[in-house]
Formats: structure tokens, sequence, C-alpha cells
């Protein structure tokens, strides 16, 4: 491993003052740490960010405020978490195992990078990498049982594994971050240094380039994440992986189901993971659910629209049908 330089930071602007060009920030360090290790990341200065941002939960105008350093295991276990946004309790017992979600922050879930093998394999080319080397992933006999279906390029064909970040993505939250006083006032941004992201949006899909997970810019820091009220009717997670436990998404769906009076739909949400380079919201479906009485046969429709325009590769067209299934019948699920 590199040497490098660490520090702790005290707050957000301590933290944005100290990075610099060839800096990582560092929360929980289930991610950061392994790549640190296989070679893959090899930042000169490392900066302890778990003292600047809060590890508290607070009720916030009728919805949520999240703090960045809140571990995982304790955003699962929140009772006003389980009470009001039940999807994302369910998320986050999905993801890893009970030791990572105890060391995991909130902040650093969102920006974990994809765990295809051969971004984590330096003797490999990767344009998420090493941006202009190649994908491998899209050569010939390459292993692409768990690589995207949907959204993907031939400059990558990796899937995002949060877990959090797909519910996160159904509950139209948003994520405040902040830089360097100097450089957000150039960028016209607030005089905390701050913006808020709305998610779906914080997750860029690959384009020409995948090494680039997020829009946020250089030296920018996750200090929250704000959950809307919650909504009406009934959500759900469900996660379908190679195992029980401590295992990546093949395909996972968060989904909520909103019917009003009338028998009609007047809200749905859908999220789907392990399909894309990021958390993909399932437009096309939503809208063909919406405003009509719920059924399987509109469900099955639902999923029709969406994922007409999926590209599964030689290894994964089964994504395709699973994601297919779960769409149907999680919504079935859901009807009142």
């Amino acid at each position: 491993m590199k040497q490098f330089t660490f520090a702790r930071a005290g707050s957000p602007a301590d933290a944005t003052r100290q990075f610099r060009n060839g800096a990582a920030y560092l929360g929980g360090g289930t991610n950061l740490v392994d790549l640190m290790r296989l070679g893959v990341t090899a930042p000169d200065h490392v900066i302890d960010v778990t003292g600047a941002v809060s590890d508290e939960i607070t009720a916030h105008d009728g919805g949520l405020t999240i703090g960045a350093g809140v571990r995982n295991s304790d955003l699962s276990s929140h009772p006003l978490v389980r009470e009001r946004y039940p999807m994302l309790a369910r998320a986050v017992l999905n993801g890893a195992s009970g030791q990572i979600r105890n060391a995991a922050t909130v902040g650093g879930n969102l920006l974990q990078r994809t765990r295809c093998p051969y971004f984590q394999d330096v003797s490999m080319p990767c344009n998420k990498r090493s941006p202009g080397s190649g994908c491998q992933a899209t050569a010939p006999g390459a292993d692409t049982a768990n690589m995207a279906v949907l959204g993907h390029t031939p400059f990558c064909v990796a899937t995002h594994p949060s877990d959090l970040a797909v519910a996160l993505t159904a509950l139209n939250a948003r994520v405040r971050v902040v830089s360097q006083a100097g450089v957000s006032q150039a960028r016209g941004m607030a005089p905390d240094g701050g913006r808020w992201v709305d998610m779906p949006g914080l997750h860029r899909l690959p384009g020409g380039a995948p090494d680039h997970d997020t829009v946020l810019r250089p030296g920018e820091l996750i200090t929250k994440v704000e959950l809307p009220p919650p909504a009406g009717g009934r959500q759900t997670y469900r996660k379908v992986r190679e195992r029980a436990s401590f295992a990546f998404a093949l395909v996972s769906i968060a989904a909520l189901l909103d019917v009003g009076p009338d028998g009609r739909v007047r809200d749905c949400r859908i999220a789907l993971g392990g399909v894309a380079h990021a958390p993909w919201r399932a437009l096309a479906a939503e809208r063909v659910v919406l405003g009509v009485p719920p059924a399987a046969e509109v469900f099955a429709g639902a999923a029709e629209a969406e994922l007409r325009y999926a590209h599964p590769l030689a290894g994964n067209a089964y994504k395709v049908t699973l994601a297919r299934n779960l769409i149907t019948t999680v919504l079935e699920e859901l009807i009142p």
C-alpha cells in the first residue's frame, strides 16, 4: 500500500479546507480501505470525516434528516425509519453483514464504488479505474453475469452496489453536499458552501466517462440526507442475490404503491438495483401504473415498458427476466 498522510477533520469546513488533489475522505472505511489494499486507489492524503459530520437522525418538516455519519446499523433500527420508511430499513438490513453495517456510514455507503471484478483487479484494463484503458468486461469471454442490462455503454458495464441508494432513490431523497467556501462562491452555491442534490440525480450513468460515479465535484463532502414526509400506501424492498447474506444484488427493487379511495393508483415509485451503473428509477413503469386500478396485467405491462430497451450482455439475460418478475410480483403484493 502506498504511503499517505492522515488527518482528522472536526467540521465540514475543516474537512473541505484540508482537501486537495489526491486526497480522499474516510468514513467507516469499509470500501475505501479495501480499494487501497487492492491498489485500486492510492490517495496521498486521507481525511477522517467521522467527527466532522452529524451521526444523528432527526425529524424535520414532517420528514427526516439523516446525518452522513450515521452508521447503517443505527439507520436500520431507528424507530422513525422503521415506522415511516420501512423500505429504507429493509434495504439497509439487506446490505453486507452486521459487522460491516456497524462500521459503514450513510455518506460512505452512497459513495461506495462498484464491485466489478475487473475494476478491482489492477492487472485488467478498466475505464473506471484508468480512463481510456478499455473495459475488460466487454471483451470476448468475459464474465458478465453480474453486469448491467440498462444504461450501460461500451466504456463500462459495471453496476452500482448500494442497497441504501436504491431505497433513497425511490423515496425522492436529497443529499446535502458542501465544498470549500471560495470554490462554492465561484460556482454560485450557497454562502455556507453547500448545495442540494436530488435522488435520483446523485449517481450518474457511465456515458463516456465511467470514472465519475456521481455528480459530485472534487472536494465536495456529503453532510446529510433529507427525506420528504412519508408517502401513503405500502412500500417494501426486496433483493435477489446468490446467497442469503453478505452478497450484492443480482437485481433488487424498492417499491411503493398507494391506491386512492377511487381504486386507482395515485402514487407509484419503483427503483431497481443491480441493473445499471446507478440506482435505476423505473419512470416508464411508474407512468403505466399511475391513474389506473392496480392489477397483475397492469404491472406486467409496466415491467415490459421499463425493460423494453434493456440490452443484456452475453451472460446476463436472466437479469431482464428477473427484473420483470420482481416488478410484477412485488407490486402485486403491495395492493391493499
